[in-house]
C-alpha cells in the first residue's frame, strides 16, 4: 500500500500557488480538503457527477456545496459545473448494475468522472488536478490514485496530486467540519443502483 498522505505533504514544498483542478463529488467530502489545500494552490472546483440520480440529489449535494464556499468566503476559488447528462452515464454503468458497492461499477465510476476532469483540466490549462473522493472511507484510496496516475500519462500536460485526505486526521476534521456547518448529507453514493444498498 502506498503512502498517499506522504505524497500530499511533498506540496508544501511547492514554489507559489500553482492552478488545480480538483473533483468534488458533495458538499460534505469538500470540507477537508479545500481548507487543506488553498494554502497551496490556486483553486477551481469542477462538479462532475452525472452519476448522481435524481437530478434533485445532484441539486442538493451542489448546494451543500455552494453552501461550505459561503461559508469560506473565498473568492480565489472557482466553481464549475459539468452538464448533467445522468442518462448516457447509467448506461455506460449499466455493464455492471449487479455489482456490490465498492466493486467494479464504482471503480468505472471514478475513471469516468475522474477522466471528465482531467480533460477539462488538459483543455483549460491547469497545472494539477486530483479528486476528494479519497477523504470517504467508502472509496478506494488506491483505486483513485492509480487511475489518477494513468490519467496522467494520458494527458502529460498536468500533473496528478496524489492524495488519501481521510489519513492524517482528514477524516476527523472533516466529520468535525461538517457538524458545525450541519451540511445535508447524502444516505447513499450516487448512481440509480447505489440507492437500493444506502
Amino acid at each position: 500500500m502506498n503512502n498517499y498522505q506522504l505524497h500530499l505533504k511533498e506540496i508544501s514544498e511547492l514554489k507559489g500557488r500553482p492552478q488545480l483542478l480538483i473533483h468534488i463529488c458533495c458538499g460534505v467530502c469538500s470540507v477537508y480538503p479545500l481548507q487543506y489545500l488553498r494554502k497551496y494552490f490556486k483553486i477551481t472546483i469542477f462538479y462532475a457527477n452525472s452519476n448522481i440520480y435524481p437530478y434533485e440529489e445532484f441539486e442538493k449535494r451542489l448546494n451543500a456545496l455552494k453552501t461550505y464556499l459561503e461559508y469560506l468566503n473565498d473568492p480565489e476559488i472557482k466553481l464549475i459545473i459539468a452538464p448533467y447528462e445522468n442518462e448516457s452515464y447509467t448506461e455506460k454503468i449499466s455493464l455492471y448494475k449487479d455489482e456490490p458497492e465498492g466493486g467494479k461499477r464504482c471503480k468505472m465510476c471514478y475513471e469516468l468522472r475522474m477522466e471528465e476532469t482531467y480533460r477539462y483540466a488538459m483543455k483549460h490549462h491547469y497545472e494539477y488536478c486530483t479528486t476528494v473522493m479519497s477523504i470517504s472511507n467508502r472509496k478506494n484510496a488506491d483505486w483513485l490514485n492509480e487511475i489518477g496516475e494513468k490519467l496522467e500519462k494520458k494527458y502529460p500536460q498536468v500533473k496528478y496530486l496524489h492524495a488519501d485526505f481521510k489519513k492524517g486526521d482528514g477524516i476527523t476534521r472533516n466529520d468535525a467540519l461538517n457538524r458545525e456547518l450541519n451540511l445535508y448529507h447524502q444516505n447513499y453514493c450516487g448512481c440509480v443502483y447505489s440507492i437500493r444498498e444506502g
